[in-house]
């Protein structure tokens, strides 16, 4: 069956996890979370890891169990960062996205507004028709299974037809389920039985479904 859309994730895929970007976007959830809870710096580590465990993200365990932290002061506070420090203009991966005729849209745990930020700072944001954002989401995020399956709804089409190019590997299972071409953006390369294909960076997986493209029927 053709593929007819690409499912991009945002952070660490669409630029290395070297750039320190997501290092620093931790930080500042760190900082945000000891500050809000009264917490020591290991026992806010420990909550967060907990948090991101049970439910995908900080924020939705922050929802969860403290219903004071206001979310709009989270999201403010932790995507409050200058990106051009981390991110340049990227000519090769513009070019690249340029020929991947599917639709392309943007799945991400993050708030719209930073991802516009982080397309905009990479010159790429044309290429995108959509962002599936965590509000979108109703504050739910991957790897909960509705995300998936409300994206496909939204496109209208089967999971089948879609592709994931994703760097987080819990989130690759939902996308199986519905029988999505998974890539996994791993700079180490690790084989995973959940991922068609292990890669190193975005230009890699691009080019890997340029040619996983070329050999389906179009649709």
């Amino acid at each position: 069956m053709a593929i007819r859309a690409i499912l991009f994730d945002l952070d660490n895929t669409l630029y290395p996890a070297s750039s320190g970007l997501m290092q620093s976007l931790d930080q500042r959830i760190g900082d945000f979370v000891e500050r809000s809870l009264g917490l020591g710096v290991e026992e806010s580590l420990r909550l967060r890891r907990q948090y991101y465990a049970e439910f995908g993200t900080t924020l939705r365990g922050l929802h969860r169990h403290h219903s004071h932290v206001e979310t709009e002061d989270y999201l403010q506070y932790v995507h409050d960062i200058a990106l051009d420090a981390f991110l340049v203009s990227d000519e090769r991966l513009d070019a690249l996205l340029g020929a991947l005729e599917p639709r392309k849209v943007i799945f991400t745990n993050s708030p719209r507004e930073y991802a516009e930020r982080v397309l905009q700072t990479l010159g790429i944001g044309h290429h995108f028709e959509r962002i599936f954002d965590l509000r979108f989401f109703e504050f739910f995020c991957k790897p909960d299974p509705s995300c998936y399956t409300r994206v496909l709804e939204e496109l209208g089409i089967a999971g089948s037809e879609a592709l994931l190019i994703e760097d987080t590997v819990n989130n690759l299972p939902p996308a199986r389920a519905l029988g999505m071409t998974t890539i996994l953006v791993d700079e180490h390369q690790q084989p995973n039985a959940l991922a068609d294909y292990v890669v190193p960076d975005i230009v890699a997986a691009i080019e890997v479904a340029l040619n996983h493209l070329s050999r389906l029927p179009r649709a």
